[in-house]
């Protein structure tokens, strides 16, 4: 049982929530443009002011760890670890694909999604972040929000994820999955969206499992390393 603040930046969607022993209390989200060390903060002011809760309330802070883009998370990442530090409270990494995962099962339980019972009884949702042209970053899960794979940078072809797609409705959402959509001919594409929401009861399973991280060592999930491209400008 505990009073978490929640932080997803991995992708244009700049997302916090506050939550009580599990459940929503409030939210502050934007997908308008990559400005999130301007919103983060001013989100989460505007949170505690809401709620009326003081920031040496807190218990814990959880972030989403991606992987995702390296700046997003970057800027998550390093808000929370400040945020520990000074409240001197401990750190909760979240998968960001396991969050988006939790946001596509909220919404299937809200009747949000168009997803036929049946199709969701053996449904494999594969949440997907951009990682430029036809790369992603996904994993596959079940209905439930069990991991049925390892997370990975997939280039998407038309064979892409047969074994899952054999077993049952290939399920795709994220900022990744649109440009998949005609590759993977027979997966059903929904529109779901990173959020902060997605990471909340995550994080209170990892607080109540004494799951933390080291705040001097923790870094983001890239995945993938950092490659900066040398422009090709002259200097004068």
């Amino acid at each position: 049982m505990a009073l978490i603040l929640s932080i997803e930046t991995g992708t244009d969607i700049c997302s916090v929530a506050l939550a009580n022993d599990g459940e929503l209390m409030a939210l502050r989200e934007s997908d308008k443009g990559r400005d999130h060390a301007k919103k983060v903060a001013v989100f989460v002011d505007e949170l505690l002011k809401e709620t009326g809760v003081q920031p040496d309330d807190l218990d814990a802070i959880a972030v989403g760890k991606g992987p995702g883009s390296y700046t997003g998370l970057r800027i998550g990442v390093s808000f929370a670890k400040g945020m520990c530090y000074a409240l001197n409270i401990p750190l909760i990494a979240i998968g960001s694909l396991d969050a988006l995962t939790e946001v596509a099962r909220e919404d299937y339980d809200a009747g949000i999604l168009d997803v036929e019972e049946e199709e969701w009884a053996k449904a494999r949702l594969c949440p997907m972040v951009d990682a430029r042209r036809m790369e992603v970053y996904a994993q596959v899960f079940d209905n439930n929000g069990v991991a049925l794979s390892d997370v990975a940078a997939e280039v998407v072809e038309e064979g892409s994820f047969k074994k899952w797609r054999d077993e049952g409705r290939l399920i795709i959402f994220g900022n990744g999955a649109a440009k998949c959509s005609e590759v993977l001919g027979d997966a059903l594409l929904v529109g779901v969206a990173p959020s902060a929401r997605g990471i909340v009861r995550l994080a209170e399973e990892a607080f109540n499992g004494g799951k933390f991280e080291d705040l001097a060592y923790f870094e983001p999930f890239y995945l993938k390393d950092f490659i900066v491209i040398p422009s090709k400008k002259k200097l004068l």
